[in-house]
């Protein structure tokens, strides 16, 4: 089987001709796909479906289908038009109610066509703003990664979980963003890749992207994490993020919080990645929704059934890391520390 070709420069999301262009994510790693939508309610599909997949991914593809709506809207009115974009945006923001990045996207563009004066200005300003969010994710990702790999030394082997590289933003990455930022400085590293079950965005997606951008990666069964990091096979362990509350609360992946247990156990510095945007500065950790996805994707592989009829299912798309375990959270303004309820104010203070 010949593998398509991607690398960290190609978005995962963009803005054409008054379309949205995405990578569809479930091809991969057999088929590089693009799709093309022109009504926000299919970019919400493909938000719901993971065709597009990953916080900051999302965030954008949520702004994209936004300036979809207001393209398509035949409201004559500025009043009218608001209210086409608040219908579009509930539906957007219900896909994926865990991860913040969608909610702070949709948000952004929804104040800026508070800011139009006309229907053909706020239309205009919504696909400015978009673009500007898509070129912005880029950025900021490459910042965080320099900030990220000052904290990795030379020939460390670092473990990763789910994927948070190119795939799950417009370019680049946010932890793997670090990874790449680490070589960029000529340093020598590995990764270890979880497969994160059930929808093995590590083996489909992480070890895909790491190998055709030429990294020594090894694949791992989730099952496998204590082994590896008991026989001193990971020196550090970095993860994105979906959602960060203030007190340093991180949701992120289910599988998260073991990995995170087990670094701890194991004397393993475990960092998270993740933009400002990505941070819920209201919400308490006790009040945050985790998303429970359907149990077909537990019971079964592509199209083979691997568990009984009828069986009950929990499968919740997300855990929740508790601050203790995390040695820093990687931003583009620098690194919160312990104790994070201070270190993350400050970072915020900074950005204002």
């Amino acid at each position: 089987m010949t593998e398509p070709e991607i690398n960290s420069s190609i978005r995962t999301v963009e803005w054409k001709n008054n379309k949205v262009i995405m990578i569809d994510q479930t091809k991969l790693p057999n088929q590089l796909v693009f799709v093309e939508y022109d009504d926000y309610k299919q970019v919400a599909d493909a938000i719901r479906n993971l065709v597009v997949r990953g916080a900051p991914a999302i965030g954008v593809s949520g702004a994209f289908g936004l300036a979809l709506a207001a393209v398509k809207s035949d409201s004559k009115t500025k009043d009218d038009l608001l209210l086409d974009l608040q219908e579009a945006k509930k539906i957007l923001f219900e896909t994926r109610p865990t991860a913040v990045n969608l909610a702070w996207g949709l948000e952004q563009i929804m104040d800026v066509a508070q800011t139009g004066n006309s229907v053909e200005e706020i239309k205009s300003r919504v696909i400015e703003e978009s673009n500007k969010m898509a070129d912005s994710d880029i950025e900021i990702n490459k910042t965080m990664g320099k900030f990220g790999a000052a904290l990795f030394d030379n020939n460390d082997t670092v473990m990763t979980h789910c994927n948070a590289g190119a795939l799950a933003t417009v370019a680049y990455g946010t932890a793997l963003g670090v990874i790449r930022a680490a070589k960029d400085s000529g340093k020598n590293v590995k990764v270890i890749a979880t497969e994160t079950r059930p929808i093995q965005q590590g083996s489909r997606l992480t070890a895909f992207e790491l190998m055709h951008d030429g990294f020594d990666v090894s694949l791992i069964p989730d099952t496998a994490v204590g082994y590896s990091m008991s026989n001193d096979l990971v020196d550090k362990v970095i993860v994105g993020a979906d959602r960060i509350v203030r007190t340093g609360h991180v949701f992120n992946k289910i599988g998260t919080f073991q990995v995170a247990t087990m670094a701890k156990q194991h004397g393993i510095p475990f960092y998270v990645a993740a933009p400002l945007s990505t941070f819920d500065m209201k919400t308490d950790a006790k009040d945050v929704i985790i998303e429970m996805r359907k149990g077909e994707e537990v019971t079964g592989i592509g199209q083979k059934q691997t568990a009984p009829d009828g069986i009950n299912v929990i499968n919740p798309a997300f855990d929740m890391t508790p601050p203790e375990l995390i040695s820093g959270i990687i931003t583009e303004k620098g690194v919160a520390e312990p104790p994070f309820e201070e270190s993350i104010k400050k970072l915020f203070e900074a950005n204002k």
